[in-house]
């Protein structure tokens, strides 16, 4: 398979992603902690939290935090530290 050159227009779009990575995994994390409190059941839960896991590697979280945000899964905790990212964010 050759591959394909990307258009100007494709090349500015992965850019922006890529620039604003970090605002889009801070909104993912929103709704994370949305869809947490709603979760009815432990498997919902469990598999929130992965996601929840994912996405502060992909932050770039302090290990330690991460270690204790997964250990502790509380909801609110997570949110107190989402509002602190968002703070520092903007």
């Amino acid at each position: 398979m050759s591959k394909q050159e990307r258009t100007n227009y494709q090349k500015k779009v992965i850019s922006r992603y890529y620039e604003n990575l970090d605002t889009i995994t801070l909104t993912k994390l929103q709704e994370l902690v949305t869809e947490l409190y709603l979760a009815e059941t432990a498997a919902q839960k469990d598999r929130l939290w992965k996601r929840v896991e994912t996405a502060m590697v992909k932050m770039k979280v302090a290990p330690a935090v991460a270690r204790h945000l997964m250990a502790q899964k509380d909801v609110r905790l997570l949110a107190e530290n989402l509002n602190d990212w968002l703070k520092k964010a903007r």
